[in-house]
This record gives C-alpha cells, sequence and structure tokens, in this order.
C-alpha cells in the first residue's frame, strides 16, 4: 500500500433517486445520465444505492409470500448478470467520461439472485462484482448469500476503495476486517427509509445514518452513502391495498457523504427529491483522525482480541483433479499393513 497516496482531494458524488422499478434496461439509462451529470459536475466518484437495478424488492416486506410471487419472474429477468449487456452500458459511461462509479443491482447467476456491487474505474475497467455477504430477514426470501472473497479494498487511482451493503454495517466483524485492508474510502448503499415508518426505528433513516456516520469515525475513512427514494411509481406498483399504503411511504431519500472523523459533509437533499450529493473528500484529513484513535493499529489491542478472517472464495462446485474411479483403484492397491499402521501406532 505504500504507493496510495496519503493526501488529494476526491470529488465524490452520492445518489439519491428512485429507479426505473423492474426496468433494467430504463434503469440502465437513468443510471448513464446520472454518470454523466456527476462527471459534468466534477465527480471523481459516483455511487448508487442498494439494488438499484432494477430496484429494491419492496414487496417481501409489505405482503404474504404467495402476493409477492407476482415479481418474482420480471424481477429475475430484469436482473442484471455481471458480464451482461447492462454493466457493460454503465462500464460505457465511466469510460467515456473518467469517472469511477460503484454501482449497486440485483445480480443473476444462474437460478440465483446475490445483491451486488460492481466497482467500475474510469477506463470502464469492471475492477470487482462483489455479494453482500447476509442478506437481512426478509431479504433471504430473495437472494443469495457472498463469501469471504467479497470483503476487499481496491487500489484505485485516487486511493483506496471498498464497499458494503446496508446492514453489513451493523456486522462489527465485518467492518473491522475491512478497516484493516486501509480503506480510505468507503460506499455504504442503502435501499429507502420509508417502510414501517413510526413502528420499526430500526428501519429508519436516523439509526442507519448513523451506522454510515459510525462506520466513518470508527475506521476513519470517508463514507459515500447513496439512497434511493420511493416516489409515485414505487407505491402504485407495490401498495395495492390500504395497508400497504401504510406500510410504505413515500420518500426515504436520505444520501449522506462522512468525513474520516464523522463530520456530516455536503448538502442533503428532501427525502422526496431527486438529486446527488457532493462532497471534496480531503485524503490528508485521515491521519489526523488516526492520530486519534487507529483501531486496526495504534488504538488496537491483539493481545486481547483478534479477527480470524477467511477471505478464500467458497465455490459451489469444484473440479476433481482425477477421477472417483481412480482414486478407488488407488485405494485396493493400497498394502494393508501400512493401512493398518497409518491409522495408530501401538500404544
Amino acid at each position: 500500500m505504500s504507493d496510495i497516496p496519503a493526501t488529494g482531494v476526491v470529488r465524490a458524488a452520492a445518489v439519491q433517486a428512485e429507479p426505473v422499478w423492474l426496468d433494467a434496461d430504463a434503469t440502465t439509462e437513468k443510471v448513464v445520465a446520472l454518470v454523466e451529470e456527476a462527471a459534468a459536475n466534477g465527480a471523481d466518484l459516483v455511487a448508487f444505492p442498494e439494488t438499484f437495478i432494477p430496484g429494491y424488492p419492496w414487496w417481501i416486506w409489505l405482503g404474504s409470500p404467495a402476493w409477492g410471487m407476482q415479481f418474482v419472474a420480471r424481477y429475475h429477468a430484469n436482473s442484471p448478470t455481471r458480464d451482461g449487456a447492462h454493466l457493460d452500458a454503465v462500464r460505457k459511461a465511466a469510460a467515456d467520461h473518467g469517472i469511477h462509479v460503484v454501482l449497486g443491482y440485483s445480480e443473476r447467476a444462474g437460478g440465483s439472485l446475490y445483491m451486488g456491487q460492481a466497482v467500475i474505474d474510469g477506463d470502464g475497467e469492471l475492477v470487482a462484482a462483489r455479494r453482500k455477504l447476509k442478506p437481512t430477514h426478509v431479504e433471504r426470501t430473495v437472494f443469495g448469500e457472498g463469501d469471504g472473497s467479497d470483503l476487499q479494498v481496491h487500489d484505485l487511482e485516487f486511493g483506496r476503495l471498498g464497499a458494503l451493503c446496508c446492514w453489513e454495517h451493523l456486522q462489527p466483524l465485518t467492518k473491522y476486517a475491512m478497516y484493516s485492508m486501509g480503506e480510505q474510502i468507503h460506499v455504504a448503499s442503502w435501499p429507502s427509509f420509508s417502510v414501517y415508518r413510526g413502528a420499526a426505528y430500526a428501519l429508519g433513516p436516523e439509526l442507519n445514518m448513523a451506522a454510515s456516520q459510525m462506520y466513518a469515525a470508527e475506521g476513519q475513512v470517508f463514507v459515500v452513502a447513496p439512497c434511493a427514494i420511493v416516489g409515485p411509481a414505487g407505491l402504485e406498483l407495490f401498495c395495492d391495498t390500504p395497508d400497504k399504503e401504510q406500510l410504505l411511504l413515500e420518500g426515504g431519500g436520505f444520501a449522506r457523504i462522512f468525513g474520516p472523523d464523522g463530520s456530516p459533509l455536503g448538502d442533503p437533499i428532501p427525502e422526496q427529491e431527486e438529486g446527488i450529493v457532493y462532497a471534496d473528500l480531503d485524503l490528508s484529513m485521515i491521519a489526523v483522525a488516526k492520530s486519534a484513535a487507529d483501531p486496526v493499529g495504534h488504538y488496537s489491542r491483539p493481545d486481547v482480541t483478534r479477527l480470524l478472517l477467511n477471505r478464500a472464495p467458497a465455490p459451489r462446485v469444484e473440479a476433481m483433479s482425477h477421477s472417483m474411479v481412480d482414486t478407488a483403484t488407488a485405494a485396493d492397491m493400497a498394502e494393508p499393513a501400512a493401512a493398518v499402521e497409518s491409522v495408530s501406532p501401538e500404544a
């Protein structure tokens, strides 16, 4: 990490917008337009909400599984693959405008979906395509899990960048693992905060934006926190009864940016409005913040507590280096005496 800049200013952009629900083509067009807008305003980095393409599956919080099945096939069909045309279009936009992009999307892989975040550099290269380690609560009825390889921090032109989704910011060990990799800028991607308003504080903006802010102060990193909104189109799609209209409200947009001391940066946007929050990130602030408390450095006590981290991929299928027949033949040819001796030595 010796070549990573410790100083310099990075202009960051956090998107607050409504997707075109369950429509990957139209939402990708909107992403491309927002990338262009952020670049025109001088941004080096633009970040998008959780599962922005093709939108967060709000039906899972509103009705029975049987009622929600009406959305399943359409959502699956409109979930991009990491090597498909939708991400290619976003990569082209990043290259055309020389801007880095962190995109939240529902990743389709075979018959399964994952809560994905794509990291794209200013040349349009796909640096990483990570998956949320553990979907939260009813999200597990839609999405599968990532693995240890999805905890990564990447060396980009302007510094070291990492990303997590939503309640991954409530997992202390996951956060500590990310801090240990020398993050300088962190993207915290969120859905909107208008479900169960007034009935479930843990799902509201106060707690979850505090999680973003605490991540910044705890890890001494800049946090760029994009957040979606639910507009009239989302309400029309998901709220077909009066009780659902009470469970999911219009708005919920709380895009924010925080400094490494936890200070808010940029100008917030009203929760029902679309827009982009901008802030200039002065990387030299990180050293000042870490001089007071670096939990993976001088402020740690590894003699008391340490983290065991497994970053190895966990593939569902691994090819064998030889056939089962060859294995059985080799076992049959083994000397009986040698087999006995390998079990245990004589007492």
